[in-house]
């Protein structure tokens, strides 16, 4: 039978919700991040990740990037759309000025 966790013990049960955690391959810290709103809240000083919050970074990426190829391997078998290179000729209509009659002299 399940058994709730003991009142008071300040423990949490599961992960933390609309937050992630990603690490920074330069300084090899891990990054707090919120998912709602995109920010950085928190950065560790030692190299172990945040407790309880979820990790993305190179495989959630790793999967964005196969989709990616994926994606233009299909667009690629697409037949294109055909592409004219010849231009048609274009018909130019020249207007003749109206002839001017000549002012008589007095």
């Amino acid at each position: 039978m399940a058994r709730n966790k003991e009142a008071g013990d300040d423990r949490r049960v599961g992960a933390v919700r609309k937050r992630s955690q990603i690490k920074n391959e330069l300084t090899g810290t891990w990054t707090k991040r919120n998912d709602t709103t995109g920010r950085f809240m928190d950065v560790k000083e030692d190299a172990k990740p945040f407790k309880g919050v979820r990790k993305k970074g190179t495989k959630t990426m790793a999967k964005k990037v196969a989709a990616k190829k994926v994606s233009a391997k299909k667009a690629a078998k697409k037949p294109a759309a055909k592409k004219t290179t010849a231009r048609k000729p274009v018909k130019r209509v020249v207007k003749k000025a109206p002839a001017r009659k000549a002012a008589k002299r007095r």
